[in-house]
């Protein structure tokens, strides 16, 4: 038997026991409480759930603690895409479900808050739909390296994207069981490419989305158990969305930092938004404030190429290679009397697809050298330790969860594998600190990436015999770091408007390319 399928085996036995306790838990809570979906006008659910907008309230993103509740409020974020992800890391005491098994829908805060009375419709039948779009724009203001054929530019990068979620619980009377699509259109590329960086893009939403109208990102179905106490979830998945994630991150614009930390995506195993595989997720809560979450994904080769995945909906699976199996524990407490809230993550994931040896090949020398072909290697793994914790509550009018975050992490990679071997980084995150903006934010973040000494070693030999060198870099690679600072404006409702600096030490983790700095905006609109 496998490592893989060894550690399958003991995610699963770590996993059932609870499911098994949650059901009955489930039962027994419904048995003595008039919990029957549909009791109740769904209009009475909804402003239960939603808060009104008003003057005084948060309207950049949406509450959803139950007002009877003496604790702070949970903030989900704004953005299509994000909410399912999420509901990984929210504490059970803190979501109010109602009546029902189902988490709340999204509901952001839009230009659009309900056109011709169809938002309200589709919401008490249990449908939310979301749309909005995201641009990025960032320049070099510094010259790059003479001698490499690089160039002093800037570029432009976007998004706009659909989300459908379903509540069949409200819509059809199915017990804790709803649905989540999204689909987006992109296009551009990240300016810092035209100074030789080639591991921290200075805009995150480019890539993989197959130069196409419509790609599908995700499209799943999910079952909650005994509201919120396990939940499973099965379908088209990226990895990423629920492993090594915090929407925290998104306030940034470079991709070092925004989604997941950049040496997540390392491994195509781990399939990244904007893209998807076949995918089992289950998820368990011992206690209201801690999680333990595994799943199976199914790595699909040439994921990012346009052959398989261009729209996203060729759905066979013919060149399914291997599995990933990741396991992810944990705990967001809320500490002192402002009950400021942290979040803190341990995760390990493998997995049995075939990858490319960084330097050996067959016969276990230098492939370089040899001129044969780099050995396979059917095992990888990675490793993460995350966290963010609030240290500063800033009691300004209009703004609940206004305060100052703390953020930092760590994430490693097999060096014989992958190209990052690891990342650290560390940050703050600051919002409502001007008491006339409260809605307006402001994040420093700093990263630093570890080339792995296995792909250095071979980048050295293909410099010495002169040959091209792997990963498209320009001279061998051993670390780099790069600095970001932003301001999020929060301009009218829905919409937000970020200048952005980025400042780029030793770009693409290369020596001999001095550093580069740019300066740029990320704006979003969500319309409805």
């Amino acid at each position: 038997m496998s490592r893989v399928h060894l550690h399958a085996a003991f995610c699963l036995a770590t996993i059932l026991p609870s499911c098994v306790m949650a059901q009955s838990a489930g039962t027994q809570n419904t048995s003595g409480t008039s919990s029957t979906p549909g009791t109740g006008s769904a209009s009475d659910r909804t402003l239960s759930t939603f808060q009104a907008y008003s003057p005084d309230a948060k309207v950049t993103q949406i509450k959803v603690t139950a007002p009877q509740q003496g604790i702070p409020p949970v903030i989900w974020p704004s953005e299509n895409s994000e909410l399912p992800s999420e509901r990984v890391d929210t504490p059970l005491n803190q979501i109010y479900f109602g009546n029902e098994w189902v988490p709340p829908l999204p509901q952001p805060e839009a230009l659009l808050t309900n056109p011709f009375g169809w938002n309200t419709w589709l919401r008490d039948r249990g449908i939310a739909l979301t749309m909005d779009t995201t641009n990025e724009f960032s320049g070099a203001i510094t010259s790059p390296t003479p001698g490499y054929g690089l160039k002093q530019g800037s570029s432009n990068a976007g998004q706009y994207s659909l989300e459908n979620d379903i509540d069949w619980e409200k819509l059809a009377n199915v017990r804790g069981f709803s649905t989540h699509a999204l689909v987006v259109g992109r296009y551009g590329i990240p300016g810092s490419r035209m100074f030789g960086d080639n591991l921290n893009p200075s805009s995150e939403i480019y890539g993989a989305g197959g130069n196409v109208v419509v790609h599908l990102v995700y499209a799943y179905a999910e079952e909650t158990i005994a509201k919120g106490r396990v939940d499973l979830a099965a379908g088209r998945i990226p990895f990423l969305n629920d492993f090594s994630s915090n929407p925290l991150y998104c306030t940034f614009q470079n991709n070092a930092f925004c989604g997941n930390p950049k040496a997540s995506s390392d491994n195509t195993t781990h399939s990244s938004y904007p893209d998807a595989g076949w995918a089992f997720r289950a998820r368990t809560r011992p206690t209201v404030s801690t999680y333990i979450q595994t799943g199976v994904y199914f790595a699909q080769a040439g994921i990012y190429g346009n052959v398989q995945y261009r729209t996203g909906f060729k759905f066979n699976g013919g060149d399914i290679h291997g599995e990933a199996i990741p396991v992810e524990a944990g705990w967001e407490p809320l500490f002192g009397k402002d009950k400021l809230p942290g979040h803190y993550k341990v995760g390990y994931a493998i997995d049995n697809a075939p990858h490319k040896d960084n330097y050996y090949d067959m016969n276990g020398q230098p492939y370089v050298i040899s001129g044969l072909p780099p050995r396979t290697v059917n095992y990888s793994w990675s490793a993460w330790v995350l966290a963010d914790q609030m240290v500063l509550r800033h009691h300004v009018k209009g703004n609940a969860d206004a305060g100052l975050i703390l953020l930092g992490g760590m994430y490693a990679n097999s060096p014989r594998t992958q190209l990052r071997g690891q990342q650290y980084f560390a940050g703050l995150i600051d919002t409502g600190f001007w008491a006339s903006r409260p809605l307006d934010t402001i994040g420093i973040n700093f990263s630093y990436v570890r080339v792995s000494k296995n792909a250095t070693a071979t980048e050295r030999l293909q410099a010495l015999y002169g040959v091209p060198l792997m990963a498209g870099s320009l001279t061998p690679q051993t670390f780099g770091e790069v600095l970001e600072a932003t301001y999020r404006i929060h301009v009218m409702r829905g919409v937000t408007f970020a200048p952005d600096f980025q400042y780029y030490f030793r770009p693409g983790a290369q020596k001999a390319l001095k550093d580069a700095a740019m300066l740029g905006f990320k704006s979003h609109i969500q319309f409805f």
